[in-house]
């Protein structure tokens, strides 16, 4: 046993001896990723899959220590696939690691490809525009008690959503987003997607959500619906309750109710018209390439 004892300790003086810096480094990234896997399985059913698959390891451990062959076996021929298996059962969670990575200041340093002043500013003042026309509707609604749920597309697109319904591609006005949402209109039970402040789509079907327990009985399916997509994308859901005319807000997972016009759009255009500091962070890569190129080309 002592011997034992002796040859981790000279092991371990002899790893310590060949520590370098940038072992430090490996070992702050691998922990950092570790500490947002749990972070984002902490809340969800793949908690349980993670307990299942502990479990595992352990009754492996165990029947390698006392050897017992056949379960061995089996436990080996089981883990040949694990990967694979590890892939399909966390495909939700993967997705939506990905999804954040390509939402963070990586991934938007990337999407600013070559878009002038002019053309920013215009943006800008559209998506402005598509706002205050939905806080108008929004506030009709809430007097009229009309249901309605609108959903801001930002960083993740919803090509898959928009498919579900019929395509718009038209300027925002108060009376188009009131015909929309019309209690007889063809389109009114589904969800309107405003894209750049356009109104882009209508009659699209969204998820429910499933695994928000937090949900309030009194809440039925469109803001179930509308918290459903906030959960899986970073969309900004505007949802007018039929029954009582409240305007509610659905942002990742997250619903807060009873807006007025007022306190909607200032949240909206907080969270929705770019700053001037994201403005000035996109370095449109692009643009910068081929304008080296040109200059490449003049100095010739």
């Amino acid at each position: 046993m002592w011997n034992q004892i002796s040859e981790i300790y000279t092991t371990f003086l002899t790893k310590i001896a060949d520590f370098r810096a940038t072992d430090v480094l490996d070992i702050l990234v691998v922990s950092f990723i570790i500490y947002n896997l749990i972070k984002i399985i902490r809340e969800t059913r793949a908690v349980q899959l993670v307990k299942g698959i502990i479990v595992i390891l352990v009754a492996f451990a165990v029947s390698s220590i006392f050897n017992l062959r056949m379960l061995n076996t089996l436990f080996t021929s089981f883990f040949q696939f694990s990967v694979l298996a590890i892939l399909i059962m966390f495909q939700p969670e993967l997705r939506s690691a990905l999804e954040h990575l390509g939402r963070s200041k990586i991934g938007k340093y990337w999407s600013g490809l070559s878009t002038s002043n002019n053309v920013e500013e215009a943006k800008i003042k559209q998506i402005k525009k598509g706002i205050n026309c939905v806080c108008d509707a929004a506030s009709n609604f809430q007097k009229s008690k009309t249901g309605a749920l609108i959903v801001f597309e930002r960083q993740t697109k919803l090509g898959d959503i928009i498919d579900t319904g019929t395509i718009i591609d038209a300027v925002p006005s108060v009376p188009m987003i009131g015909n929309i949402f019309f209690n007889k209109a063809p389109l009114h039970d589904g969800a309107m997607i405003v894209r750049d402040g356009m109104i882009h789509a209508a009659g699209c079907i969204l998820p429910l959500t499933k695994d928000n327990n937090s949900v309030s009985i009194e809440l039925g399916t469109r803001h179930r619906a509308g918290i459903g997509i906030s959960e899986n994308s970073d969309a900004v859901v505007v949802i007018v309750s039929e029954e009582t005319g409240a305007i509610s807000m659905a942002l990742n997972g997250v619903i807060t109710r009873n807006y007025t016009r007022e306190t909607l759009n200032a949240a909206l255009e907080e969270l929705i018209v770019p700053k001037e500091s994201e403005k000035a962070e996109r370095i449109p890569v692009i643009a910068n390439i081929r304008r080296g190129i040109k200059n490449d080309k003049y100095k010739k």
